[in-house]
């Protein structure tokens, strides 16, 4: 039948077919994005991440054992809850700058304790001190005069040389030897009341022992029973 039609007219349909056709294929398109286009906007699930395991509250049982101490000086812990150790309270008499109750840390030495006196004062004999003993709570250590608890007197202290007791030592005819053997004088101590005793032509008063360096009052009435001019 579409033979029997004009030729132009048919030319005019196909034309208009093709059109068609051309106008479908680009609404399929434009609606093949517009899909794309709004499925791939949409809202996407986010899932949660998987929580992680939780930390051991548990603290290993020789945690203590890599803490440092107070001091600085790396040390073993003691046992859980344990009470830190506590000071010592040491009093300090005789020949330092500041005799009285010092207070150091547990574990302190002689040394330590005359440290916080003030230091010893010149001409003191300390061979008598242990200055590596560890102090104790409530202790004395006693500079320049009789050992302090805890020190070992030296033999023959306060005696002769001979170890038998006698009457008060002269200071002018003294040997050095002699000296040393009385409480509180060492090598340096029995040379200052020599070389006193050699500068002013002797002793001619026992209060003259006050100016010898290194006699303070306290060492003066120590030895003040036990010589003479």
């Amino acid at each position: 039948m579409s033979e029997r039609l004009p030729l132009w007219l048919r030319e005019r349909c196909a034309m208009e077919l093709r059109s068609m056709v051309a106008v479908t294929v680009v609404l399929l398109i434009a609606v093949v994005v517009a899909v794309h286009h709004f499925w791939s906007g949409r809202a996407q699930p986010v899932g949660l991440p998987a929580p992680e395991p939780a930390a051991s509250a548990t603290a290993p049982a020789d945690a203590g054992a890599l803490l440092p101490s107070a001091t600085g000086h790396g040390t073993t812990g003691g046992p859980p809850g344990a009470a830190p150790p506590k000071d010592v309270h040491v009093d300090v008499s005789g020949e330092v700058r500041r005799p009285g109750v010092v207070r150091l840390p547990s574990g302190s030495r002689v040394a330590d304790a005359l440290r916080a006196a003030g230091g010893v004062l010149p001409g003191t004999d300390t061979d008598r001190l242990n200055r590596a003993r560890q102090l104790t709570d409530g202790e004395q250590i006693m500079v320049g005069g009789e050992p302090s608890d805890g020190e070992p007197a030296a033999p023959g202290a306060g005696l002769p040389p001979d170890g038998a007791p006698s009457g008060p030592l002269g200071l002018n005819s003294a040997t050095s030897e002699q000296l040393q053997a009385l409480p509180g004088i060492g090598p340096v101590l029995a040379q200052n009341i020599l070389d006193y005793r050699t500068r002013n032509g002797g002793f001619t008063s026992l209060d003259q022992l006050r100016e010898v360096n290194g006699i303070g009052d306290h060492r003066f009435a120590t030895l003040q029973p036990l010589v003479t001019p």
